[in-house]
């Protein structure tokens, strides 16, 4: 059983090699994060099931996560979806005993492997939020993709207050679709990426472009390819978005700034390792690149 439903709470039975607590630390990397928060090691997220908003608090062990609903009583219709959501979110799915074998005898996962032993990747399930979250980041440094992340949701995600904090959703296609470029170019949005972001929102919205069409081509390159054909997606996007909602565990950003510097800081380098450097090391990562990129990461919020 992955899951069960009560009448104030949901319990979630998540698979071995699962640490909450690892999962909260990279969810709190950003003061700036807008789309959840945690306090008292509670993680609260305000979730949109069915047309009805919903607060969830979290909390959670190896053995159990525990999301309560402290503004009112769900059914079970909808406890399910949400606990299908959270068992995306934190890639539930995932096998991880190979990766830890393969990382056991790796020079740069070694250590890593066992101080996050349990770290899953945190995904974005929702492929708007992925997509356009990958093209507000590009060739900017993480503190200001977190602000423009944060005005881009104050001004057009919807939001409800409980127990005076506001919490708010990730603004919807649909409503993007209907923008102008300027309306982003006024939050600081280069007009490059306002264009591209619209673009995503229009595709979404005329059925071009959706997450189940991606995931029927399933085979690594072809929806790389897929994703790439779309205007402002490059390589770094591409497998950003294929590691973060699309679950594949061999996804590679490797031009990432923050996976070069990792590296470089695993392993005392004097300066950062070259994109040939960085796919010879990654040939023990293979199966399993995405999970090696990530661990990376975390390591970074030492």
């Amino acid at each position: 059983m992955k899951w069960r439903s009560h009448e104030s709470y949901l319990e979630i039975f998540p698979p071995k090699d699962f640490n909450f607590e690892e999962c909260l630390v990279f969810l709190g990397r950003s003061s700036q994060e807008v789309l959840h928060q945690i306090k008292d090691g509670y993680l609260y997220k305000l979730l949109k099931i069915k047309g009805e908003k919903i607060v969830v608090k979290i909390s959670g062990s190896s053995d159990c996560i525990l999301v309560e609903f402290p503004v009112k009583t769900l059914s079970s219709n909808l406890q399910q979806e949400i606990a299908e959501y959270i068992w995306e979110w934190f890639d539930l799915d995932q096998e991880l005993s190979r990766f830890y074998e393969a990382a056991s005898e790796d020079r740069v996962l070694q250590r890593l492997f066992k101080k996050y032993h349990g770290l899953r990747v945190i995904c974005i399930p929702d492929l708007f939020e992925a997509l356009t979250w990958a093209i507000m980041g590009q060739q900017i440094n993480l503190a200001f993709a977190y602000t423009l992340k944060k005005r881009f949701v104050e001004h057009f995600g919807e939001s409800i207050i409980f127990e005076n904090e506001t919490y708010w959703l990730y603004p919807s296609y649909k409503k993007i679709a209907s923008m102008e470029e300027e309306d982003l170019r006024k939050l600081q949005f280069t007009g490059r990426k306002a264009e591209y972001i619209i673009g995503v929102a229009k595709a979404m919205a005329n059925g071009e472009l959706t997450k189940a069409g991606l995931l029927q081509e399933q085979e690594y390159q072809q929806v790389k390819k897929s994703l790439m054909a779309i205007r402002g997606v490059g390589a770094w996007t591409a497998d950003y978005v294929m590691m973060k909602c699309l679950h594949f565990p061999d996804a590679f950003p490797i031009a990432d700034a923050g996976l070069h510097q990792a590296i470089k800081l695993q392993l005392g380098l004097e300066s950062k390792p070259t994109l040939e450097e960085l796919n010879d090391m990654a040939a023990n990562w293979k199966g399993w690149r995405a999970y090696a990129t990530f661990y990376l990461w975390r390591s970074l919020y030492e």
